[in-house]
């Protein structure tokens, strides 16, 4: 029974209904020790309705990666058939229980959502995570992944934590903070446990102070007559400041050591073993002449439960006073003990536990059980154990080694305070000589000087690392000289940034082949910083998409289309890499990948897939905290927002773009455009002009961005009356255009020099059409329309100008660019045509366009024939979630079947 809970168990009873109507729900409930988290716990469990997982984290565990999940999910492993067979080999593979899969830990958060969903489609299916401060680093990343991808299923979480919300951090899953007990509630527990003198009982409930623990052992340490109340009470008298719970943990301690030697010494087996496997703990005490009997006094002493399921501690703070309890030569024969009897990961943690001093047996065992966790995506697990090799390294340049990849390690696990004071520790030696070293030393110091908003710093260390190596591993040195150069163009101006890009490109190297375009984006950094924009990425180079290639080169070759005005190549590569990464379950770099696929879907005019494929990358990023990508993939939306007219939404995105704090000038420069498509779309044509003009006076002059504003500001400059205004900027788009050779964008020169032209342009117009025939880009081939419509109409010939207009309308409407559309409708009735008045947000035009992001890649993807599994495995979401979103869909497209989604195909 709970004493004083009803408002909490309220709380779970209303998650477990809806859970029972096919409603997921999450909770994290924090609390300081003694408070009742675990036994709110209990309360769910025996409420539940269907299955119930269960899992309590264990310190000794914090450093073996997926530990935790492997236990909550243990006993279903049975059923990892029934998940898409790439997520059960990455589950398997983190659990030790398979081959090792390629993919991050992500991948392992969205096999544990899979196999949770399939199960709960037959039940309800509860999961309680206690002590989830004690989780390992990628079983709570696992879960938390997991929970928040729940949208339709049964499935109910509720983590148990302390109160200090920096212990475990689960932003989006709502939180429930227990309190001390009332007065009424406290005197009602402390009742129920032991017969106390109403006096005795007054000074326990408020010497607990609310505490439901304190209640029931502070009791306990009285005498018979203390609880009768015929003696004082040693402890409870006015003036004592020592905190309940602080008594409680002595009072557990000194219950300990009263013990008969061996007890206490199996009893500390048991809470350094942290999980209470039975089996385990009496092999270990084996190991010291004992058997799980000499437990029984402990068991008498109220301090921990033997049973067949395992070694059972009454409460954590009783592990916690066992450890306190013993002495040195204890806790060494203890770890000794168990380092004999589990597997190589916990025996090396165990060994290192008692290690004085350096030990190059026990380094090197902690440095393969990194090894395999990097093979099981556990880079936390891996940071953990190179950190502790390292410490017990005897030789330095092998400490050095271990401290660079501890660094590495901690990096990529999202830990970057970490990371620097490993990267620290590492510069207290000697320079490392060796080249991986250096250049992973390099790395990982630039990426944290990047992050920290020092990009040019990031630079200079990369060429540092580059200069202090030979040309061993060719890759290595170019990706590091590709970011660097990509580092200097992205920073704000310096005196130092030429000279900067100079040594750059003088470190390049000149190569045949994909590889030897580092040099051309060194040579193009180098040239846009001295002004000539044009000469800089027009050579038709790629790095390619060769599979050995490392990542950031792969995303780096992609970006140069966008820079070079191949659009229609980078969107080619973009899906490419969005499919390596979907295929080989890298999660964490799907971001990056999704940004770079937004971006050449905007650019191609593939709005609609834009918008959804930008949301949902910006769901990711968050989802794996990476605030530079989500603000990258905000600016992206915003951009979108404000071609389609919609004033609130590029707003309010822009501003959380500019309000960052990112190393990045480009971040500026994508809401700024945004604010310029926006101020274009509604005809604000002076405030086009002003924010065009000052961003060219401003840091982030040099950005490729601007050349695709260009066509804006000649529009803007060409209504306000002001032509000349525009001349420059249109002759610099022309060479521009002139030297990529990119259909699209001679056509839209042209659509400029025609609406620059005082006589006929007529000619121009139809040169730009045709231009646009030759390339798919809808957007700009219908803003062509517009203006030549507009054209035609002035010019009295209406009839065509109908044609022009009804076809830049449709695109429009297809697009969802909305204001648009509106300026086309008007100059159709202008024109004398009858229009009606477009629908409420204009939102009826295109069914698609009342889809939500995540719907609209649901219902694109089933259109291609895709089963709900294979999209959900695409999309990161369950089965499940697929079909709750097809449910959705359906009727917003006035559509009953899955056969009726051919049409949607191609949008």
């Amino acid at each position: 029974m709970l004493y004083g809970r009803e408002a909490e168990q309220d709380v779970v009873d209303r998650l477990l209904e809806r859970s029972a109507q096919g409603v997921p729900g999450s909770l994290v409930v924090r609390g300081e020790a003694g408070l009742g988290k675990s036994a709110l716990l209990e309360y769910a469990e025996a409420a539940a309705r269907g299955r119930v997982l269960r899992v309590t984290g264990v310190e000794s565990e914090t450093e073996l990666p997926f530990a935790a999940l492997h236990v909550l999910l243990g006993p279903v492993l049975d059923e990892v058939g029934r998940v898409p067979q790439r997520q059960g080999e990455a589950l398997l593979g983190a659990l030790g229980l398979g081959a090792d899969a390629p993919g991050d830990r992500f991948q392992v958060g969205l096999a544990a959502l899979s196999l949770l969903t399939e199960l709960a489609a037959e039940e309800p299916l509860l999961c309680l995570v206690d002590d989830a401060h004690w989780l390992d680093r990628e079983s709570a990343d696992a879960l938390l992944f997991a929970v928040r991808r729940l949208r339709s299923e049964p499935v109910t979480t509720i983590f148990a934590t302390r109160a200090d919300a920096g212990v475990f951090p689960a932003p989006g899953v709502p939180e429930l903070r227990l309190a001390g007990l009332d007065g009424r509630a406290a005197r009602a527990l402390a009742d129920s446990t032991t017969t106390l003198a109403p006096w005795v009982r007054d000074q326990v409930v408020a010497e607990a102070d609310g505490n439901p623990l304190a209640l029931v052992e502070l009791p306990r340490l009285l005498t018979p007559e203390q609880r009768a109340g015929a003696l004082p009470s040693p402890g409870f008298a006015v003036g004592v400041t020592e905190p309940p719970l602080g008594r409680v943990l002595s009072a557990f301690r000194e219950r300990i050591r009263e013990l008969p030697a061996v007890s206490r010494l199996c009893l500390l087996v048991a809470a350094l073993e942290g999980t209470g496997k039975i089996e385990t703990v009496a092999r270990a005490v084996a190991v010291l002449g004992a058997g799980l009997t000499d437990l029984a006094a402990a068991e008498h002493a109220g301090l921990v439960r033997v049973a067949s399921t395992g070694v059972e501690f009454r409460h954590p703070l009783v592990r916690t006073a066992t450890r306190l309890a013993c002495d040195v030569a204890e806790r060494v024969a203890a770890h000794r003990a168990l380092a004999g009897t589990v597997d190589d990961d916990r025996r090396a943690w165990h060994l290192a536990a008692v290690a004085t001093a350096p030990d190059e047996a026990v380094a090197a065992a902690l440095e393969r059980a990194a090894v395999r966790g990097r093979r099981r995506g556990g880079q936390v697990a891996v940071a953990a154990a190179y950190e502790r090799a390292a410490e017990l390294s005897p030789a330095p340049e092998a400490a050095l080694r271990r401290w660079v990849a501890a660094a590495g390690a901690a990096l990529e696990a999202g830990l970057p305070g970490r990371a620097e004071e490993l990267t620290a520790r590492a510069a207290t030696g000697r320079p490392p000589d060796e080249p991986r070293v250096v250049a992973e030393l390099a790395r990982v110091r630039a990426a944290l000087a990047f992050e920290s908003g020092r990009p040019l710093d990031a630079a200079r260390l990369l060429c540092e690392g580059v200069e202090t190596f030979t040309a061993a591993d060719e890759v290595t040195r170019l990706t590091m000289l590709g970011w660097a150069a990509v580092y200097v163009w992205a920073c704000r101006p310096h005196p130092d940034r030429l000279a900067l890009a100079r040594r750059i490109e003088d470190l390049a190297p000149e190569l045949p082949g994909p590889l030897g375009a580092v040099h051309a984006i060194a040579r193009d950094v180098r040239l846009m910083l001295e002004g000539d924009q044009v000469a800089a990425t027009i050579a038709p180079y790629s790095l390619g998409q060769e599979e050995d290639l490392p990542f950031d080169l792969r995303v780096l070759s992609v970006y140069l289309g966008f820079g070079r005005g191949d659009v229609d190549g980078m969107y080619r590569d973009a899906l490419r890499l969005v499919d390596a990464c979907r295929a080989a379950g890298r999660i964490g770099r799907m971001p990056q990948a999704m940004g770079m696929l937004a971006i050449a879907e905007l650019a191609t005019g593939r709005h609609p897939s834009a918008r959804s494929t930008a949301s949902e990358g910006r769901r990711l990023a968050d989802d794996v905290e990476q605030p530079h990508w989500t603000h990258y993939l905000s600016g992206v939306d915003a951009w979108l927002a404000g071609v389609a007219g919609d004033e609130e939404r590029c707003r309010a995105l822009a501003e959380e773009v500019l309000a960052a704090d990112d190393a990045w000038i480009t971040g500026y420069a994508w809401a700024t455009c945004a604010l310029i498509a926006l101020d274009s779309a509604l005809g604000r044509h002076d405030r086009v002009l002003d924010r065009f003009d000052k961003a060219m006076t401003g840091p982030a002059r040099d950005v490729w961005l601007w050349r695709y504003t260009h066509p804006d500001y000649v529009e803007a400059a060409v209504r306000a009356g002001d032509p000349e205004r525009a001349r420059p900027v249109a002759a610099r788009l022309a060479r521009w255009a002139e030297a990529i050779g990119q259909s699209w964008a001679r056509a839209v020169s042209a659509r400029c020099q025609a609406m620059l032209t005082e006589g006929d342009a007529a000619d121009l117009y139809e040169q730009a059409l045709e231009l646009h025939r030759r390339g798919d880009q809808p957007f700009e081939q219908a803003r062509t329309e517009l203006v030549y419509g507009e054209w035609l109409r002035r010019h009295n010939r209406r009839a065509d100008a109908r044609a022009q207009l009804r076809s830049a309308m449709a695109a429009f409407d297809r697009l969802g660019a909305c204001a648009w559309s509106r300026r086309a409708a008007a100059e159709l009735r202008a024109s004398g045509i009858s229009l009606p008045e477009p629908p409420a947000g204009d939102r009826a035009r295109d069914p698609l366009a009342a889809l939500t992001p995540q719907e609209l890649q649901v219902v694109r993807l089933a259109a291609t024939g895709a089963t709900n599994r294979e999209i959900g495995a695409r999309l990161f979401l369950s089965a499940r979630t697929v079909a709750y979103h097809l449910y959705k869909a359906f009727p917003k497209l006035g559509i009953s079947s899955r056969a009726e989604l051919a049409r949607y195909v191609s949008t």
